[in-house]
């Protein structure tokens, strides 16, 4: 156990022949997605210099703009970009097509999906919305195989406050194709109650692109608040995981996905919460109310809905800025 009480590396050993002998891509991206609260970035190209600026060594977003710029300009600059991606929906397969044409002109080395646009616990109110939900993603996915054949980039689909790790380790298992795997969030599943080194030792096999945050909790009267707080001053051992994607796949890219806004709660002391998650039990809840009780912040969680406009888009990229910094002198990337 380390010192957050979280699983150990020796469990992830068995991992690390995949990595054996692959030398590690060197640098942190930026995910727009860090800047979804205020500054919101459409100009792909514009994002691209932008974090070039700050040092970053690539981005994750959806491509807006002339792709072959975009792939120009990153290859001059020596940036890797991921292309941020929308699954088949109602039937239809054709917006993920042009983004994947787009991907690839772009130069995209992955791609990153969400699922489920919202919060499990909070969208679903009975279990059976949640149940015919989780049959249309299935099959959304089974739509995208074929078209990710096609295209031969790895598309990683995000633990985006949906499935838990189990489920989604089972659904990418379930699939054969080499270009379907996981976009690794390292701080969403606490929302779910799952360990953090379990989501990271269960996903990182599947990892083809990541969300590097870290997080800090504080206890509420029904449950606990999450917020996404700079590398570093919360509760995640991120060398730790780290080193878990890298012992599985050397090649991975590490994107921080640092998202400036107020604490999520996350009431899992109600009945509401339990509703789509029929399987869970006590030791769930149990070892979740333990680590927040244990390592809850020591100063209340940041809020920001309350500056000013400026004031918001100044903290929202100083902790982009932040994290760049912590991940090139402290973390191993």
């Amino acid at each position: 156990m380390n010192r957050r009480g979280f699983l150990s590396l020796a469990a992830a050993s068995a991992l690390a022949s995949r990595g054996k002998g692959a030398e590690p891509l060197a640098g942190m991206g930026v995910a727009t997605t860090s800047y979804l609260s205020f500054w919101r970035p459409r100009d792909t190209l514009e994002f691209l210099e932008h974090c070039h600026a700050m040092g970053a060594a690539g981005i994750q977003s959806a491509i807006h703009g002339d792709p072959a710029k975009i792939r120009s300009r990153a290859e001059e600059l020596g940036m890797y970009v991921e292309a941020m991606v929308p699954m088949p929906e109602n039937g239809s397969a054709e917006p993920l097509e042009k983004a994947l044409q787009a991907a690839r002109e772009a130069g995209a080395t992955a791609l990153r999906t969400g699922m489920l646009h919202g919060r499990r616990y909070i969208t679903f109110k009975t279990l059976a919305e949640w149940e015919e939900w989780e049959k249309r993603a299935r099959a959304s996915i089974e739509q995208a195989l074929p078209l990710l054949d096609r295209y031969r980039i790895p598309l990683g689909i995000e633990n985006h406050k949906d499935w838990t790790a189990d489920q989604l380790a089972e659904l990418l298992e379930k699939h054969s194709s080499e270009y379907l795997g996981a976009c690794l969030d390292f701080g969403n599943n606490i929302s779910l109650l799952d360990d953090p080194m379990y989501v990271a030792r269960k996903l990182a096999p599947h990892a083809v692109v990541t969300h590097v945050k870290d997080m800090g909790v504080s206890p509420t009267d029904d449950g606990f608040l999450l917020s996404e707080v700079p590398l570093g001053t919360g509760i995640l051992d991120l060398q730790a995981m780290i080193d878990l994607v890298r012992q599985a796949r050397a090649h991975t890219r590490f994107t921080l996905e640092m998202i400036t806004r107020d604490p999520l709660p996350v009431a899992c002391l109600n009945d509401a919460y339990w509703t789509t998650f029929p399987d869970r039990g006590g030791i769930y809840l149990a070892r979740t109310l333990r680590l927040v009780h244990d390592y809850q912040s020591a100063t209340p969680l940041p809020v920001v809905s309350n500056l000013p406009r400026e004031q918001q888009l100044a903290e929202e990229d100083a902790n982009v800025r932040t994290c760049l910094v912590f991940a090139r002198e402290k973390l191993k990337v």
